[in-house]
């Protein structure tokens, strides 16, 4: 009995070992602050927990309207939680293996042997007649039937079952198990990355229609003066108070400022589009929505952005880049394991007969069990070069993750750095739309007492419109560097996806 009990017991014991290493997750090196290398602002980054629905700083229902549409609607989303499920499927394929495998079986055939055939080396005890050879009670060979007349067709009906399971000695089947679910995970962390992007991509857009629209709206204004300046030119002319000259150059800053309206107009058009397309939507679905003019959404004091301890757990790149080093570290593991013996345990269990009758008879039974080993004794180096290729790709994907921490404190670092430099450019280019407006007020008025020519006027207008329009774009980039710093943050996704537990371990 003990003797019984030793094979499945130390089968059992070495099914119990690894072989490979064992991952461990990589630190990711984090200041103790943020760093900003430029002069403070009015708005200014704070260590408070981030809102993972970070676009809600705006204050902006319908920014944060169309940021649910695209995390419910977005077709590249949509792909990425396919390509999740074929991966997740991928991963339960790979733990298959760790089970056995079952099946059932029923076959039935008419057959002849040969009498000339292999079967011609096996004789009957005695001459039989046909009859009882194909009864199941005698065999057959050369001795079976005289002359050329040859053996006779029997039946062959059979069923029955079999059942195989690889006993996971050095756990080959266990490190593959293990690099399916990293590669699983690093999968979802595609997914979550690509929500990322979406989302800062439509506050983005957002953000840049709501800034066209506004230069439309002072474009437009400055149409209207420019038409109120040709009329008062046209005007004075009549009176002889001006000359053909003011008349000609009110009119020509007139056309040239109406044609800066059609490229602002088809800009519109393009954002609209782009955003349509983000939540799935035909071109000018959105148009109603958002053709009414809106400012750009304001910048809180606070921009709220968490620890720096806290990025290798927000970014989803970072830990899809710890999952592909897990996946590679497993898959060392398997390597190394095909070096060693397999063993197979395996055993089936037929009915067979002759006659149909004879397949309820327990004399009818076949069966046959045991263990199968196998060991690679020559291969050509393919075993050697697979290893060699694993360890490979197992340190490209360390490199990958020192590489791709690397580029996250760039990212931000650089998004802060853009964050505070766009709100200084703001106030300076709020002051000098100021000082714009009182110099063409003033000349306007030198140019009705007539102590000033109109040209000082035209250039006063120009000046004040670009300065306009350039306050509004620096307003926008204020804005999108929000959106910028929060996507090299890697924040929102948690409000879609949140953290879950996996199978399987990550040791």
């Amino acid at each position: 009995m003990k003797r019984a009990l030793l094979l499945p017991l130390s089968l059992a014991v070495l099914a119990g070992c690894t072989v490979g290493p064992d991952f461990h997750k990589p630190k990711a090196q984090a200041p103790a602050t943020w760093r900003d290398p430029l002069p403070a602002a009015e708005s200014r980054v704070t260590t408070a927990a981030a809102d993972p629905a970070w676009w809600k700083i705006f204050n902006d229902p319908m920014l944060t309207e169309l940021e649910t549409e695209v995390a419910a609607s977005n077709l590249d989303l949509r792909a990425a939680t396919f390509r999740l499920a074929e991966s997740t499927a991928e991963r339960r394929i790979a733990s298959a293996a760790q089970f056995p495998h079952m099946e059932a079986n029923a076959s039935y055939a008419r057959e002849r042997a040969s009498t000339n055939g292999i079967l011609g080396l096996m004789g009957t005890m005695e001459q039989e007649m046909a009859g009882n050879i194909a009864s199941g009670t005698q065999g057959f060979g050369p001795a079976a039937l005289p002359g050329g007349v040859g053996n006779p067709s029997f039946n062959l009906p059979q069923y029955g079952m079999s059942a195989s399971w690889e006993v996971d000695l050095w756990g080959h089947v266990r490190r593959q198990v293990e690099a399916a679910n990293a590669a699983m995970r690093g999968t979802e962390e595609m997914r979550r990355g690509i929500l990322v992007s979406l989302m800062a991509e439509t506050a983005q857009d957002y953000i840049d229609l709501r800034a066209t629209q506004s230069q439309i709206g002072i474009l437009n204004h400055n149409i209207d003066i420019a038409r109120n300046s040709v009329k008062l030119t046209t005007l004075r002319f009549e009176q002889g108070a001006a000359t053909r000259l003011d008349v000609a150059e009110a009119t020509g800053q007139l056309h040239g400022f109406e044609s800066r309206l059609s490229p602002l107009k088809s800009e519109e058009i393009h954002l609209l589009n782009a955003l349509s397309f983000l939540v799935a939507r035909q071109p000018g679905e959105l148009d109603a929505r958002l053709g009414t003019p809106a400012a750009v959404p304001p910048v809180p004091t606070d921009i709220p952005v968490g620890l720096p301890s806290q990025l290798a757990e927000r970014r989803p790149d970072v830990r899809m880049a710890v999952e592909r080093l897990h996946a590679a570290t497993a898959s060392i593991g398997v390597a190394i394991a095909d070096f060693f013996p397999r063993i197979t345990l395996s055993g089936s269990l037929d009915v067979q007969a002759l006659q149909f009758s004879g397949l309820g008879s327990w004399a009818s039974r076949q069966y046959g069990f045991g263990p199968t080993a196998t060991l690679p004794l020559f291969e050509g180096g393919r075993l050697t070069g697979q290893l060699h290729l694993r360890k490979a790709q197992q340190q490209e994907a360390a490199t990958v993750f020192q590489r791709t921490v690397l580029k996250a404190w760039e990212e931000i670092d650089d998004a802060m750095a853009a964050f505070t430099a766009a709100q200084n450019e703001r106030d300076r280019l709020a002051e000098a739309v100021h000082e714009n407006e009182i110099a063409v007020e003033t000349a306007k008025a030198q140019y009705v007492q007539g102590s000033a020519d109109f040209l000082n006027v035209l250039t006063l207008q120009n000046a004040l419109l670009n300065s306009q329009s350039t306050l509004v774009a620096s307003t926008a980039r204020v804005a999108e560097s929000v959106t910028h710093l929060y996507r090299a943050l890697g924040g929102g996704w948690e409000t879609v996806y949140p953290v879950r537990a996996h199978h399987g371990s990550h040791a």
